[in-house]
């Protein structure tokens, strides 16, 4: 198949699984073209099967601002006619899915019913619980959900949510995100870990992993982290940028933790810090899955986190993890002192998440479900011709 993927290029967790599924399907022989506004957080250099097209969005003086759905949509038009795309798949409700709409009906008035692409809608969360939840937006998000051949969000909460807030009709199909188990597994690296313990065989390293936006409540990662750390030898890893920083450095100072939290900045590749980690905290407010907690159970690193969105569908508590309401800070941090306080207890969680992870989120078991999407949504122009599982 021909297959477009619009995407963000920052660091979020769209933008990472639109990359992530460009690559397998890539590996799967497919011909996959990246639309987005520059290279995205993690596509690195050159990928067989797969072309990055740049959306280009130049600045008029008539506008007020760049008209950047305009430009997307112009750029799946000018792709699908090069490259003569069957699916279009849009990351994200607003702008994409929109923009892919629109690229549709302009294609349609041209082109033969065979030659326009379907559009194929996957939701991540904030599409749905921010801009959809806006009412300057929702009739606009609704629409394009409606107007999409096929849709998928990442969970079951966040399905039940578009369709409940948003009352939308279309059917909406549950496929979840994915890593390459092959990479995603636990790597001794004692020379990085030594840089962050100092060689204390005793020192614990503690990891969060985001955008740092509001959502993912820095200050309580930091809190959480201040209890643990007066319990025992501690060091924290903050991975990622975003504007929640600067409070969460001057938290940092004030609880007399400063010095024991190391502020990394976006890292493309995170598999060394997580294969260091001993335990990961997502004190999220919500999650519409929880990406970055699952790359931590799949190296084998126990994550406590809030008891929000799709994470309880990713984490089982007391088994695979530790969730918590979004508030109690304390409760996380007793379920962090008490796990790394019980080596048998940690390394049975660490092996039970690792094992949860290759069970149901592994590329070679999600990716084909897409496949059979895209290939139904080209098929459902002609009726009766629909594949089942």
């Amino acid at each position: 198949m021909n297959i477009g993927i619009v995407c963000y290029a920052s660091m979020g967790g769209s933008g990472i699984v639109a990359t992530e599924l460009g690559k397998a399907l890539a590996d799967r022989g497919h011909d996959v073209h990246v639309i987005s506004a520059d290279q995205p957080f993690r596509l690195g250099g050159f990928h067989p099967g797969l072309t990055l097209h740049r959306v280009e969005t130049p600045s008029y003086p008539l506008f007020r601002e760049p008209q950047y759905l305009l430009s997307v949509a112009n750029t799946i038009v000018q792709v699908t006619r090069e490259h003569r795309l069957q699916i279009a798949h849009a990351h994200y409700a607003v702008p994409h899915a929109t923009a892919a709409v629109l690229a549709r009906q302009v294609l349609a008035s041209t082109h033969p019913a065979d030659d326009v692409p379907a559009v194929v809608t996957t939701l991540h969360g904030t599409d749905i619980t921010v801009v959809g939840a806006d009412p300057s937006y929702s009739e606009i998000v609704r629409y394009s959900i409606e107007q999409s051949d096929a849709v998928t969000a990442v969970s079951q909460s966040l399905r039940t949510t578009t369709l409940t807030e948003l009352a939308v009709r279309r059917p909406v199909d549950v496929i979840p995100n994915f890593l390459d188990c092959a990479a995603y597994e636990r790597t001794e690296i004692p020379a990085l870990r030594r840089r962050y313990t100092g060689g204390d065989p005793d020192r614990r390293v503690i990891v969060h992993v985001s955008n740092f936006r509001p959502v993912k409540r820095i200050e309580s990662v930091i809190e959480i982290f201040a209890r643990i750390a007066k319990a025992m030898p501690a060091t924290l890893l903050m991975v990622g940028d975003g504007p929640e920083v600067p409070a969460a450095r001057r938290l940092a100072q004030g609880l007399g933790v400063a010095k024991l939290v190391h502020w990394l900045g976006p890292q493309e590749n995170v598999l060394p810090l997580l294969s260091i980690a001993d335990l990961f905290l997502l004190p999220s407010s919500q999650e519409s899955f929880g990406l970055a907690a699952m790359e931590a159970m799949a190296c084998e690193v126990p994550v406590v986190a809030s008891n929000a969105g799709g994470l309880p569908e990713v984490i089982e508590h007391g088994v695979t993890g530790f969730l918590h309401p979004v508030d109690d800070v304390q409760a996380m941090a007793e379920s962090g002192i008490a796990l790394l306080r019980d080596p048998a207890r940690h390394a049975a969680v660490a092996a039970a998440a690792a094992r949860s992870v290759r069970q149901r989120f592994c590329a070679e078991g999600v990716v084909p479900q897409y496949e059979l999407l895209y290939e139904n949504a080209i098929a459902a122009r002609a009726p009766g011709s629909r594949k089942e599982p």
